[in-house]
């Protein structure tokens, strides 16, 4: 298997390292240390299997580092329309709530 390589430049070491210690999502916190330690050489499997709080799949991991290289720290965050979608909407003003 082919092993991705990260090399950063002293900011954005400097730029991942404030993301890693003071992000107020964990998300981004975990995704910070994971690209630190395939820049430091560590290698994707063991990032993926050892290197984080809790086990995640390699692709997991790989996605992150696409992501990255494609948009910086802002690949570090959820992007908008994911998660979870409401399963109640409140009745809206106007037109269709005075149809009851």
């Amino acid at each position: 298997m082919h092993t991705p390589r990260l090399e950063l430049t002293a900011e954005q070491q400097r730029e991942l390292e404030a993301r890693r210690d003071h992000a107020p999502q964990a998300y981004v916190r975990e995704r910070a240390a994971a690209l630190l330690k395939l820049a430091a050489g560590q290698g994707l499997l063991v990032v993926a299997e050892q290197g984080l709080l809790r086990r995640r799949d390699r692709h997991t991991v790989l996605a992150w580092l696409r992501r990255y290289q494609a948009d910086g720290v802002a690949g570090l965050g959820v992007k908008a329309g994911r998660g979870r979608k409401p399963a109640f909407f409140p009745p809206q003003s106007g037109a269709s709530a005075r149809r009851g």
